[in-house]
């Protein structure tokens, strides 16, 4: 690497390199120092057309040169002529500098992702300068603010006043336009740590309190919104205290339902002999008795399911009366002439079905145990039925 003493004279700015901002108090002290030492880094500088030399890194020891009246300094001279290379190059550089502020990288960043010489993307930048693609990215979220608030930033995590970090921004960044850039400036001038800020945005981010709300909170100093912030919070836990409350009476409600059913159940299954009889329950039924006996016989009819049909004409009108009309069917029998057989069968299935709609409805409270009992009946009357049709052909051979 070759160092050059080149004249201050033939030496430009660069006026689109990344850095723009220049703290006087520092200057003034690198001008001092070079005064007495002299300039000891170089500067690196790319040899131009026209026979002069422009700045790639080394703004602020060319200004303190100046500053000082020196005639020439010591200098790198690149060969890059790429723009993207020795754009990156300014930023690689910067990026080692603690007053490098968060808004000149963003802006870096922005450039080279947008401007049409460059159309780069986070992740080639993230893999030139060694930087995460969030860093990058959270870099870019500040330049939401007006630019008021971007004067402000600087780097490090040193809350001072009239200052802003990038902490302190982020917890701002996608609040509404109104609401955002107030919070900031409130943020800088009262000095507000970053846990105060994230209370504040917790509070502006809320879609229960109205926008007049915010605008009327937005008067406040950054005190008075953390007293805010603390009413608010103790409301939203007796809030959730009262909802937790609630449904936890809510869960026993129905935990007490679920045991008055159970007992229900358990008290009505003796009942169900009186409906069906105990052979039925246990997987069988005195239907299929009377099917199997009709199909042996070819004559008697089926003792259980058709009893109370004729007699009745009509839906069972509440338990007791299901119970009398079963138990009038279980003792007895429709004769074989085919004209009654067929009348009693339609009366039969009609009654069950009416029952069965009745539980299903909910008009008579029973157990599952009798909706069973009405989808059984239903079955076994459509077995009776063909039954019925095989003894009419049987009947005509």
């Amino acid at each position: 690497m070759e160092i050059t003493s080149i004249k201050l004279s033939l030496i430009d700015e660069d006026k689109e390199q990344p850095r723009y901002q220049f703290n006087e108090e520092a200057l003034e002290e690198l001008a001092n120092s070079i005064r007495e030492i002299g300039l000891l880094s170089p500067i690196k500088v790319r040899a131009m057309d026209n026979g002069r030399y422009k700045i790639i890194y080394g703004n602020r020891r060319y200004k303190a040169s100046m500053m000082v009246g020196l005639e020439a300094i010591p200098c790198i001279v690149s060969t890059a002529s790429d723009e993207m290379d020795i754009y990156l190059e300014q930023i690689a550089e910067n990026l080692t500098r603690e007053d490098f502020s968060p808004i000149e990288e963003a802006e870096a960043f922005h450039k080279l992702m947008n401007d049409d010489r460059f159309r780069s993307s986070s992740k080639l930048l993230s893999s030139k300068l060694g930087k995460p693609e969030s860093y990058i990215k959270n870099k870019l979220e500040l330049l939401k603010f007006s630019s008021a608030v971007k004067k402000l930033i600087v780097s490090g995590t040193q809350i001072r006043k009239d200052c802003l970090t990038e902490d302190q921004l982020m917890p701002l960044k996608d609040l509404p336009l109104e609401f955002r850039d107030t919070l900031a400036l409130t943020a800088a001038r009262d000095e507000l740590p970053v846990s105060d800020v994230k209370k504040i945005a917790k509070l502006f981010k809320d879609s229960s309190i109205s926008d007049a709300t915010k605008q009327k909170l937005l008067m406040k100093n950054g005190s008075s919104l953390i007293e805010t912030w603390s009413v608010y919070e103790q409301n939203r836990k007796e809030k959730l205290a009262r909802e937790k409350e609630q449904n936890e009476r809510a869960r026993q409600e129905e935990e007490r339902k679920a045991e008055g059913q159970a007992a229900a159940l358990q008290s009505g299954t003796a009942d169900l002999g009186a409906i069906q009889p105990e052979s039925s329950l246990a997987g069988g039924s005195a239907a299929d008795s009377s099917l199997a006996a009709s199909s042996s016989t070819g004559g008697s009819a089926p003792d259980s399911s058709l009893a109370a049909s004729s007699s009745t004409g009509g839906s069972a009108e509440n338990h007791s009366t299901a119970d009398s009309h079963t138990a009038d069917r279980s003792r007895n029998t429709l004769p074989l002439d085919k004209d009654q057989y067929a009348a009693g069968l339609e009366q039969a299935l009609q009654q069950a079905d009416a029952l069965l709609q009745e539980l299903q409805s909910g008009v008579l409270q029973q157990h599952e145990a009798c909706e069973q009992l009405a989808v059984d009946m239903l079955v076994k009357l459509e077995q009776l039925q063909q039954l019925w049709q095989t003894i009419q052909q049987t009947s005509r051979m």
